[in-house]
């Protein structure tokens, strides 16, 4: 399906589309500017209507099993307060006003067209980049992810049915990433690209983004928890509790747990003892038998790759009910086998920035298991290895009102500066 014109279209309407749409996008941009508070009114009312459960029937079509509690996660970064919140800390106090220099005037204004290329493992990630694209005035196109069965489109659909003024400022399409022509097409109209994804999607991006289009790399990271001396047992469960919680799907999902020390056999005793924390969190977790059996083939799987290529040295595989933790002795970040399938390596922090150093680029939250007075000092040391956000342990995929992305403000992205001789 197709979202055009605040309405949903047939896929045989896209070649007719693609043909007059740059006459569309460039009358919506020669028109009247699109007003924060329009915007902002608009996301608040659908943020409430869908918290209060009103689409809850609807969204159970669009949703897999186990998926409509996700969306809660996201449901709260479309209040007023909260949209209000990015708005001052990305942009000042002054958000889009013009600021007068000695000789100029600067001057605030959209990018222009946006092409959202959104991932599929959080759901209402395309209707939050698209939110972005509209509080900064944006024209946006959105290329739905294979995983996304129609919530999105459903969300569009209610939110220009409620503000009728943006159904010009909002595109979205069904397009699988194999139909490169129609993607060449979108992506030479664009201003700008936010591709949300993996390697592979932000490599398909920088061949078909026309010379001069401001490509945002909102790709794929990793993050991970960081323990030093003997945690607190609140806090292991709660790192237990956020592992179950995002199948280790999200950016921000604990991939490692990570031991200040260089002693194997300590990081071996650990995962042991994490295992039954682990499966209590996974087993209270999991709501249905789908989500059951997609952990227990990823723990089997995981199990079933490591016997194949030969563990190493020592290696430690401890297997329970939907879950597992293996102990290895290397120290490197990788990605784990995920759903309810963590890894544990020793990494003194005098290995630490150096380790971290090999995947720049790549980092993103560290949860952080230590005694408080030193929280500091190990904060800063995770910051200067380029870690972009640093939580408690059972925090790391909390949204925080006014927080970076991928330590960048995105708004200040989807904006350009126009100066003006006074």
């Amino acid at each position: 399906m197709i979202f055009a014109h605040g309405s949903l279209l047939p896929d045989s309407r896209l070649p007719g589309l693609l043909a007059g749409l740059e006459g569309e996008l460039n009358a919506a941009l020669a028109g009247p500017p699109l007003p924060a508070e329009t915007v902002l009114a608009a996301l608040d009312a659908l943020g409430r209507r869908l918290a209060a459960g009103e689409f809850d029937a609807l969204l159970r079509r669009f949703l897999p099993a186990g998926e409509l509690a996700r969306l809660g996660e996201v449901l709260p970064l479309f209040t007023r307060d909260v949209l209000e919140e990015k708005l001052r800390a990305e942009l000042g106090p002054e958000r889009f006003s013009p600021r007068e220099r000695r000789q100029t005037t600067a001057r605030f204004l959209p990018l222009g067209v946006l092409l959202h290329v959104a991932a599929g493992n959080q759901p209402g990630l395309g209707l939050f980049s698209v939110a972005e694209g509209l509080l900064t005035g944006n024209v946006n196109l959105l290329k739905l992810p294979r995983e996304d069965k129609g919530l999105s489109l459903a969300a569009l659909s209610l939110l220009t049915e409620a503000a009728p003024e943006l159904a010009g400022f909002v595109y979205a399409f069904d397009l699988p990433s194999s139909r490169t022509a129609e993607l060449k097409a979108l992506a030479g109209l664009a201003d700008g690209i936010a591709v949300w994804g993996g390697d592979g999607a932000v490599e398909t991006f920088r061949h078909l983004a026309p010379p001069g289009c401001r490509l945002m790399e909102w790709g794929h990271r990793l993050s991970f928890a960081y323990l030093s001396g003997p945690p607190a047992a609140q806090e292991l469960d709660a790192l237990a509790a956020h592992i179950a919680a995002t199948g280790q799907r999200l950016c921000s999902s604990c991939q490692v747990i990570f031991l200040d020390t260089g002693d194997f056999s300590a990081a071996r005793a650990f995962a042991e003892a994490f295992l039954p924390r682990l499966e209590r969190a996974v087993l209270a977790r999991r709501a249905g038998p789908w989500e059951s059996a997609r952990a227990a083939l990823s723990g089997y799987t995981a199990f079933l790759e490591r016997v194949t290529a030969g563990r190493e040295p020592g290696e430690a595989f401890f297997r329970g009910r939907g879950c597992s933790v293996t102990a290895r002795p290397d120290r490197e970040l990788e990605l784990s086998p995920m759903e309810g399938n963590v890894l544990v390596k020793p990494l003194p922090r005098s290995e630490l920035l150096p380790v971290l150093r090999r995947q720049k680029g790549r980092l993103q939250t560290a949860g952080l298991l230590c005694a408080e007075e030193e929280r500091e000092a190990l904060t800063a040391l995770l910051a200067r290895a380029g870690v972009t956000r640093i939580t408690r342990a059972g925090r790391l995929s909390d949204a925080f009102p006014g927080e970076g992305h991928d330590g960048e403000y995105p708004l200040r992205r989807y904006l350009r500066v126009v100066d003006v001789e006074n």
